[in-house]
């Protein structure tokens, strides 16, 4: 498989990360077992990850240096916030945890920490291959 088809399919994964966490932690009921996240935390997380998402695709369409390390800085601010709010939202994550309720999307956090640490991963791959100058 070419590096760029991998490239493709992880960015629509990352796109899919950034939606399901905006429409997992935008409700306005408590959230199950974990610390309820600030509307402005989330906002940002949704712009940094939609901003990134474009200029990583426009860096996908037309490579350049320049647009790909700013694109890469923009994941990994992404990834940092999405970190952050995985591990304050964990059930046993401190004094701002709830206490734990029905999951409608998942039993458990097993889904964030997929998506999340899914997503770390894919942003690692994206800088290896731009600092690697493996998109052409």
């Amino acid at each position: 498989m070419e590096i760029e088809n991998v490239l493709w399919m992880l960015t629509a994964l990352a796109g899919v990360v950034v939606l399901l966490t905006r429409m997992r932690l935008s409700t306005a009921a408590e959230q199950p077992g974990h610390a309820q996240i600030p509307a402005s935390i989330l906002n940002m997380h949704t712009v940094l990850g939609v901003v990134a998402l474009v200029t990583w695709i426009f860096y996908l369409t037309s490579p350049g240096g320049a647009l790909g390390v700013a694109s890469l800085v923009l994941w990994w601010a992404e990834v940092l916030v999405g970190v952050l709010i995985l591990a304050r939202w964990l059930p046993g994550g401190g004094r701002h945890a709830a206490d734990a309720i029905e999951d409608s999307w998942a039993r458990g956090p097993s889904l964030s920490i997929l998506g999340h640490v899914g997503l770390l991963l894919g942003v690692m791959f994206f800088t290896y291959a731009v600092l690697g100058n493996k998109v052409v």
